[in-house]
Formats: C-alpha cells, structure tokens, sequence
C-alpha cells in the first residue's frame, strides 16, 4: 500500500519541539488489510469499539481527533493504542533500557532498578489509576512504556553532560520523542498516535509542584496519570535502591513522610495511588454532580501532595543530587566527555546507519552516545583511555 500523510500543518510540543499532525479513516475496510474472515474481522473491530465508547466521557479515544502522521489501516485485533504499545516494546530503544541507570550509576548488585524496571513501574501503578478511572488504559500503557526511551546511559548525570556539550542542548524527553519519531525504523519512526507522542514529549517535571496547570494542562489524563505515575515509581524504587546501598535508612524519612504514605515500599505506593484515584474521581465521569465544579485532572488530596512533595524534596536533597557528585557520578561524567568529544571530532568511526537516520552529523554523535547502554560507553570509554571507569567498580554491589 501507498502511505499517504493523513493531515497537514504541526503542533508546538514543548521547548520548541513540533509533534506532527495526523488523522485516522474513520471507516476503512478493516478486513482487507487482515488475514482474520470478514466476519470475524469486523465484530473484532466491533468489540474494540464498544470497549472505547464505555470509557469515561473524559477518556481518549483513538477513533477520534488526530492519529498518525502517516495514514496505516486498522488492525483487526488492536485499538490503535494497543499497537502504539506494541511498537514501542519490539523497539531497539526499549531493549537497550535493561542495561541504562535510573540512579545509582552503573551498579554491579542484581536488584537495583534499571531504567526499564523502572519503566514496567510506571506503567503498572499508571494503568491501576487509568483503570479505576475508567479513562483509556492503553493509551496510559503505551506513554508509559515510551516515556524515558530518550534516557542517556547514566542517568540524569549524563543526560547533564549532554546538555552542557551538544550546542542545541539535550533532553531526554525530546529525544524520546525524537526516537519514535524519527530514529527507529532506520529513520521511519514507528508512526505512533499523537495523543501518545505528546504524553511521551511532556512527561518530565520541574523541581517543586509539578501538578499545578502549566506543561498538564495540554495532556491528555491518561498523560497526566503518566506524569505522576513516574514520579510515584521513581520515588519509592530509589528510596529502596538507596536503603540497599546504605546512603539512607528507613530511620532518616521525614516523619510526616512516613505518617501520612507509610513506612514500607507497598503502603507508600497504595497510599499514593489509592489517593490519585479518590481525589481525581470526577475523571471518571461516573458522577452526575461535581460539587466543585471543577473540570476533571489529575490530583492529590491536600496532605497527601503536601507528603509527596515533602519525599520529593528529601530525594533530591539527600540521593539525587549528592549521587552526581560521588566518584561514580563523576567518571560518567568523564567518560560522556570522551565519547562525546571523541566521536564529534572522529564522526566517520560513528556507525552508517546514523548516517541514514540523523539529520546531521551533529545529531548523529547526539543519537549514537546517547542511545549506548551502560556497559557498552564503558566499554568504549574503556578502550579510548583504559581505568576511567574505574570508580563504578567500587560501590553498590548488592
């Protein structure tokens, strides 16, 4: 079949970032692109259909509004979320995610969190909000699992070396988006939907009160139950990683922190999310009468906010940034420096499928050492100047 782009014209996503437009045909022959009979073909189709329609009437629905940049028919078996799903899990990027930092930096111990544990949490804890919620629960799945495919190796470190060594900077949220839509596939993108594309490009938060209108307000709720659902897994996943390191004990927790959340992983979470669900419940649309009369989003209680900021804060203050600053935060540093500046002067040793696939030779050395994993920029670290990496060795080895 001959693609055709479905829609014209783009949207400013975040920072200047532009999500192109799309649209889906409505009623395309769904059979002729199915292996599946006619019949069975179409009351398939039927079911997905009505599965949508008894959402919430706040839920995205992927048979309305814009679809994807390039027109593909429909599957016979998924919603169009569900392939958005489905793509981003087969992706080279998502693989890669087994063997990249969520924080403590390269560690050698079998049970801390990598950035896909990380990623299944998130989808996990943001599926049971979009569940209870009645909004759409592939959608939330499929932001989920593409949110941090943009993640340098090292964590946030690198992701800030980056930034400070690429002139036109480095996020890792625009390049997750840039890697759906443009770096996969040997440059094709995997064509996903655009109410998954801007979940995916404006799920990063700011230090301090992140739910309070601003970047939320132009997502979907299934993105902004993504937004949260992040913060509520890394939350509890690093506090967990930084008790089993030894940086932290349970005895070090703000005491209100632990009143109002818990003082275990399990109750922490359930009382976060049990309390998204309760305060947010106008999204449900199961209520005829809204005593607040407020538009329906994505919120917490008052003294639930107030503990999850006050854990935030405390992360921050006593593991985040501290981490940057240990022996290990700063040989990844070192060792992004080399790579980067080794393959900016030496472009021509950067693989050929970059070539195909990034725009220019300055986005080729931005894709290559930012799509490496862990132990791959130790490894070329290592061979351009043997010992840097070092101080990873050294520490976290449960």
């Amino acid at each position: 079949m001959t693609a055709r782009i479905a829609g014209d014209g783009a949207d400013s996503g975040n920072d200047g970032v532009e999500i192109a437009k799309g649209g889906i045909e409505i009623s395309p022959s769904i059979a002729a692109a199915s292996k599946l009979p006619a019949r069975l073909a179409a009351s398939i189709a039927a079911r997905l259909a009505e599965r949508e329609r008894s959402l919430s009437p706040y839920a995205a629905r992927s048979d309305t509004g814009d679809g994807r940049a390039v027109f593909e028919p429909p599957s016979p078996t998924r919603s169009e979320f569900q392939r958005d799903r489905d793509r981003i899990i087969h992706s080279k990027a998502f693989r890669r995610l087994k063997h990249k930092t969520q924080v403590f930096v390269a560690p050698t111990g079998d049970h801390y969190a990598t950035r896909l544990t990380h990623t299944l949490e998130v989808a996990q804890i943001a599926r049971t909000i979009a569940r209870a919620l009645n909004l759409n629960e592939d959608l939330t799945e499929a932001i989920a699992l593409g949110h941090d495919l943009g993640h340098a190796p090292f964590g946030h470190v690198a992701e800030d070396e980056l930034n400070r060594l690429y002139p036109a900077g480095f996020h890792h949220s625009r390049q997750s988006l840039r890697i759906v839509e443009r770096v996969e596939k040997d440059g094709r993108g995997l064509n996903l939907m655009r109410d998954t594309r801007r979940g995916i490009l404006l799920h990063s938060k700011p230090r301090g009160d992140f739910l309070n209108g601003g970047t939320a307000e132009r997502l979907s709720l299934e993105g902004r139950i993504c937004r949260v659902a992040d913060a509520v897994a890394y939350l509890n996943h690093d506090l967990a990683d930084a008790f089993r390191a030894g940086v932290l004990t349970p005895e070090a927790l703000p005491p209100s922190v632990s009143r109002v959340l818990g003082d275990t992983h399990a109750r922490r979470i359930d009382a976060l999310v049990s309390d998204i669900v309760a305060a947010s419940w106008s999204a449900a649309g199961a209520d005829a009468d809204n005593p607040d009369d407020q538009p329906p989003d994505i919120r917490m209680s008052d003294d639930v906010r107030e503990a999850f900021y006050e854990l935030r804060e405390f992360m921050f203050d006593n593991v985040y940034l501290p981490e940057d600053d240990t022996a290990a935060g700063l040989a990844a540093r070192e060792m992004i420096r080399l790579l980067y500046r080794h393959y900016d002067a030496n472009r021509d040793l950067i693989p050929s499928e970059y070539a195909r696939r990034s725009e220019s030779e300055d986005l080729a050395v931005v894709d290559f050492v930012s799509g490496m994993t862990d132990r791959y920029a130790v490894r070329l670290a290592e061979a351009l100047r043997p010992g840097i990496s070092a101080p990873l060795k050294e520490r976290h080895p449960r």
